[in-house]
């Protein structure tokens, strides 16, 4: 009884040491956020006069909530020191709110001033930055008359269908890299006249319009390297789609194999002659995929050749083989229904299902094969389903009470097995008496 007071004892301390930490946390709290919110205060202040209020809105709409909230706060801390005495649950709802009420406000003013030092950063970079913009206009400006020389080079050697895309890259460079000029200069005016957010917006656009010009300048560059790639490409498949006629000749004739066959050689006669503009792009293209639909029927060809497609024939025996089974299986588990358990039931219901889908399969061919697989799925589901009925009415039928004889004729071995040996001796037999009476 000594240690159980003791334990409690303990814990109560425990409890009252964590009480203080946390009001003691919530004083501290309260203290940092009030001299957060005046910091921040000046800090508003003072990037008001360099960005404009329009930069500042968010700052100052944050500061604003940030001081509604913190009421809150500085009424639970009053509420906890006045005269009137609080339970120890009372007092660490409160401090907890403190904390997180401050905790919050922290948070809030932590993300609003980074985004105004991130703006202030930027406007006091702003003469670096513009002097950037010029010297990389300059620079990219002085490499304008080399984009167009290399790109009649080009439209002296490819066709326009090829040179199409790079055709007005010059020109469009050269007006960004005018439109990048111009950003600087109205950026520089804004600035002049303390109007930073379109300053801002002014070097933005001009950084923008710096960063394309130079990525056109350099697809122009690229541009010849791709083209030489292609044209060496071009060549190695020609020469691989010349021997895979050659191959095809080998290959089953089926009409798929003739057909890409001729596509390949269409699009072999359809290159442009030597000595004129070509499109080495939409002749690798072209080529390619004509190769590949080659390759494809050949591969089908001779899949097709060592995995003979099955009749409809053989399909439908195995759909009528199945649905024998089914109708078994079927016939067992109806009859039997507070005997059989779920996992024959389970296997008739997938059979059945599986059995819905194979007649869809059956007309084309690529399916052909897949709906003999299927019929013969259904076979063997049905096939378990009947084993596992037959276990169940083994397993259920109560033994040694006159089950056995002439009625089931099968004796203490289970009278199961004779029912769907009956069963299938019921067919047979009928279907023997057809066949002599047809």
């Amino acid at each position: 009884m000594a240690g159980f007071w003791g334990r409690r004892k303990r814990e109560e301390e425990a409890l009252a040491a964590q009480d203080a930490d946390l009001a003691r946390r919530a004083e501290q709290a309260l203290v940092a956020a009030d001299e957060r919110i005046r910091t921040t205060s000046d800090e508003l202040a003072f990037a008001q006069a360099e960005l404009g209020d329009a930069l500042t809105a968010d700052l100052k709409a944050a500061l604003t909530a940030v001081r509604t909230h913190l009421r809150e706060a500085f009424q639970l801390h009053q509420l906890n020191h006045d005269e009137i005495p609080d339970t120890p649950e009372e007092l660490r709802t409160r401090n907890a709110r403190i904390v997180q009420l401050c905790d919050w406000a922290e948070n809030l003013l932590d993300e609003k001033t980074g985004d105004i030092a991130e703006n202030v950063a930027k406007v006091r970079r702003a003469p670096e930055v513009i002097a950037q913009v010029r010297r990389d206009a300059e620079a990219l400006g002085a490499h304008i008359p080399q984009a167009r020389e290399t790109i009649a080079r080009l439209a002296a050697r490819y066709a326009e269908t090829a040179t199409r895309r790079i055709a007005s890259s010059a020109d469009e460079a050269d007006q960004l890299v005018a439109f990048a000029t111009h950003g600087a200069d109205v950026s520089e005016r804004r600035r002049a006249a303390k109007r930073n957010e379109e300053a801002n917006l002014a070097l933005e656009t001009a950084t923008e319009a710096v960063r394309r010009a130079a990525a056109i300048l350099d697809a122009v560059d690229d541009f010849e390297i791709q083209a030489l790639r292609a044209e060496a490409t071009l060549a190695d498949v020609v020469a691989d789609s010349r021997g895979d006629i050659v191959a095809a000749r080998t290959a089953p004739q089926t009409p798929e194999v003739t057909a890409a066959t001729s596509a390949l050689e269409a699009a072999l006669n359809a290159l442009a002659p030597a000595g004129t503009l070509n499109d080495p792009f939409a002749e690798l293209t072209q080529l390619r995929a004509a190769n590949s639909a080659l390759d494809a029927a050949i591969a089908k060809a001779q899949y097709r050749m060592q995995h003979p497609l099955p009749s409809l024939d053989q399909v439908q025996h195995a759909l009528d083989d199945a649905d024998r089974q089914l109708g078994v299986a079927r016939g067992l588990i109806s009859g039997h229904r507070g005997w059989i358990g779920a996992d024959a039931r389970t296997r008739l219901a997938e059979a059945e299902r599986l059995r819905v889908d194979v007649p869809a399969m059956l007309p084309a061919e690529d399916t052909r094969e897949q709906a003999l697989t299927s019929a013969r799925r259904v076979a063997h589901l049905a096939a378990e389903a009947l084993q596992l009925a037959q276990h169940d009415i083994d397993s259920s039928r109560p033994q040694d009470q006159g089950w056995g004889g002439d009625g089931w004729g099968g004796g203490r071995r289970g009278g199961g097995g004779n029912i769907v040996s009956g069963v299938l001796g019921g067919l047979v037999i009928g279907s023997i008496l057809d066949g002599i009476f047809d």
